[in-house]
C-alpha cells in the first residue's frame, strides 16, 4: 500500500464540519437536523489518502440511473472505459459534498479526455435519492455526459457497498473512497481517504495509458 500526498480537501471537510458552510442546495436535507452535525469523521479525514489495488466481483444488480432508466451494475461499469467511482448521498453536509467537487475538478483537468472515463457515483441512500433528486444534484456540481448518478433499492444499494467493502451499516458511518479501474477485467485502485483532483487526475491518466 503506498501513501499519497496530503490533500488540501481534507481540511475543507474539516472546515464544513466545524462551520457547516453552504452546500449546493441539493446536498442539503429538506427537513429535520443536519445529518453530519456530529461530524464523527471529520478528523479521520485528515488522514493522508492511501492507495491500494484489489478486484472485486460486481454484484448483477439493477441500478436507476439519474435519467430514470434501469441499468445493470456489470453491463454500466463493463462498457470499456476507465471507471472511477464513488459512493454519496444527497444529504450529506461534509464528506460527500467534498467527494463531488473533486469529481467536478477531475472533469476539468482531464479535458478533452473526460469523454474516455466514466465518473460513477452510487448513493447509499436510495430512500431519498431519487432520480430526480440525483440529477438536479448532478447539475448542482456541473456533471458532464461521463458523469453519471445511481439509485435503486436499499438493497442493491447495499450489495453494491458490500461489493467493493465500504458497507458500514450506516450512511452516517461511510468514509472518502475512490475506486479506479483500468478496464473490464483489470484490478481495481482503492484510494482510502481525500485525494485531491491532481492526484485522481495523475492516476486516471495513468490508467489511460496503460490500456
Amino acid at each position: 500500500m503506498s501513501s499519497l500526498t496530503r490533500s488540501p480537501f481534507a481540511a475543507l471537510a474539516l472546515a464544513a464540519c466545524a462551520m457547516l458552510g453552504p452546500v449546493p442546495s441539493a446536498a442539503r436535507a429538506a427537513d429535520g437536523p443536519d445529518p453530519h452535525a456530529h461530524c464523527h469523521d471529520a478528523m479521520g479525514a485528515l488522514k493522508r489518502a492511501t492507495r491500494s489495488t484489489a478486484r472485486y466481483t460486481l454484484p448483477p444488480i439493477t441500478l436507476v440511473r439519474d435519467d430514470g432508466k434501469s441499468v445493470s451494475l456489470p453491463a454500466e461499469l463493463d462498457d470499456g472505459r476507465p471507471v472511477v467511482l464513488n459512493f454519496v448521498f444527497t444529504t450529506c453536509a461534509t464528506i460527500c459534498p467534498v467527494m463531488s467537487r473533486t469529481f467536478a475538478q477531475l472533469q476539468e483537468r482531464l479535458g478533452s479526455e473526460r469523454d474516455r472515463v466514466h465518473l460513477v457515483s452510487i448513493s447509499i441512500d436510495p430512500e431519498q435519492d431519487t432520480p430526480a433528486r440525483l440529477s438536479e444534484y448532478a447539475r448542482s456540481f456541473g456533471a458532464g455526459p461521463g458523469w453519471r448518478f445511481y439509485t435503486g433499492t436499499a438493497e442493491a444499494s447495499v450489495a453494491a457497498q458490500r461489493a467493493f467493502d465500504v458497507y458500514r451499516g450506516d450512511k452516517m458511518d461511510h468514509t472518502p473512497v475512490a475506486f479506479l479501474r483500468a478496464a473490464p477485467g483489470r484490478p481495481w485502485v482503492r484510494i482510502d481517504g481525500f485525494a485531491s483532483p491532481d492526484e485522481l487526475t495523475s492516476a486516471v491518466r495513468e490508467l489511460i495509458a496503460a490500456r
